[in-house]
């Protein structure tokens, strides 16, 4: 194929894809979900667990072989944009300051799932043997699987506790400070276990190790300082400071994927030190244009993502592993969440609620998930099994918050007997 009728592909793929992934967000907010959540499953659709069953014509004509390389390109691209955007958002002020109830449910919601994840993956090796793991499952292996029922995804929580009438109240400000405290440790655990997984041949893991921190240390002192002077200068246009720092993320992905971890870290790392405003607020300006680039080019991740998931491959022995593992993902994190909270001193209902909403784990649990697959750390049918677990789960929380939550409007005069405040400035 030539390389103008790669392009013609390439453009023809990218009008199906843009249209039927904001369809499919259009018609998941219309029943409830996060329009997030309706762009994964049409990304997912688009791959062979749906254009397999088509002709091969249909999915050749789509998305041929020779465009292939383009498209995980661009996927690449929507994942540096979309962490940079997460990592600016995200406040390591959450680190400080946190108050008994937050700081206990994090821990319990982070530790017990991840040790559940562990104990599952060396109980039942054998099972998982069967979809593609090695007999000898390594250490990173098992770290993995013990990350992929521990994270939470915020981004997916705070549109939930958003549309579900959650925001200011105890649930909804624990569920998502205590998801940002997640959120952190669960990507350093993911550093170490990738950075363990191999890497780059020829650059041992010691050096590696050094190389990135000395990467963080040149970011987070002469670069931030750097970035601070152009940001706050009234000269420099807005869309001068966005191709600054855009620039600045795709550098710092760049980096760590030269030493052998996966682009999102360093966009992730890149969005961490962007400074903020005098006054610790976020720009907004900066904040409208990283978000509505970074959705734009979202879809072609998930289709890219979508490409490795086989729904119909899926064997007997697959599908009870997807029930096994979406029982404990559910149950581990609804149950250690919603215990600490409870001896904490939040009431029931407020505890089950918070246990609830951290049970969301939808488009980070794909990235990282995404991230292990490409260093080998799954097989293609554990990877599938593991993404569909992600969506049943994020689609089981809108149900579930109905279940503990019947009078929705009673939500906002939740209260409790620890004095925790019932705004979103809550810690």
């Amino acid at each position: 194929m030539s390389t103008d009728l790669a392009i013609t592909h390439l453009i023809g793929a990218t009008a199906v894809i843009l249209l039927i992934a904001n369809g499919a967000g259009v018609l998941a907010r219309k029943l409830g979900q996060p329009s997030i959540v309706g762009q994964l499953i049409a990304g997912i659709a688009l791959g062979p667990s749906l254009l397999g069953q088509l002709p091969p014509s249909v999915g050749k004509t789509l998305f041929p072989a020779e465009i292939t390389p383009m498209m995980t390109g661009l996927s690449q691209v929507s994942l540096v944009l979309f962490l940079y955007f997460i990592g600016y958002e995200l406040d390591l002020n959450v680190l400080r300051g946190r108050s008994r109830v937050t700081l206990s449910v994090a821990v319990a919601a982070l530790v017990v799932p991840m040790l559940v994840g562990a104990g599952a993956a060396m109980l039942f090796h054998g099972t998982l043997e069967k979809l593609g793991l090695p007999r000898d499952m390594s250490a990173s292996s098992i770290l993995f699987l013990a990350v992929a029922l521990s994270i939470t995804a915020v981004p997916v929580l705070i549109v939930v506790v958003r549309e579900s009438g959650l925001a200011g109240t105890v649930s909804g400000v624990v569920a998502v400070s205590a998801a940002g405290l997640i959120d952190v440790a669960g990507w350093m655990v993911l550093v170490a276990t990738l950075m363990g997984s191999g890497g780059k041949p020829g650059l041992p893991i010691p050096v590696r190790i050094a190389l990135l921190l000395l990467a963080v240390a040149v970011m987070a002192w002469p670069v931030r300082l750097l970035l601070r002077r152009v940001m706050r200068r009234p000269a420099v246009s807005t869309h001068a400071r966005l191709a600054v720092l855009i620039g600045f993320a795709f550098a710092a992905a760049w980096v760590t994927s030269a030493l052998g971890l996966h682009v999102i870290f360093g966009a992730l790392l890149a969005g961490v030190v962007t400074p903020r405003e005098p006054d610790g607020t976020l720009d907004p300006d900066l904040v409208r244009s990283l978000d509505a680039i970074g959705s734009l080019f979202l879809p072609f991740f998930f289709v890219v993502s979508g490409r490795s998931v086989s729904v119909s491959s899926m064997d007997g022995t697959a599908v009870a592993v997807l029930i096994g593992v979406t029982v404990l993902a559910v149950v581990a994190k609804v149950g250690s969440g919603a215990l600490a909270a409870r001896v904490s001193g939040l009431d029931g209902r407020t505890s089950v609620t918070i246990g609830v909403l951290l049970s969301t784990r939808g488009l980070t649990e794909l990235i990282a998930l995404n991230a292990g697959f490409q260093a080998g750390l799954l097989s293609q049918s554990l990877y599938t099994v593991l993404v569909l677990m992600a969506i049943i789960t994020t689609l089981l929380t809108q149900p579930l918050l109905v279940l503990t939550r019947r009078d929705k409007a009673k939500g906002a005069g939740e209260a409790d007997s620890t004095g925790l405040p019932e705004t979103a400035d809550a810690h």
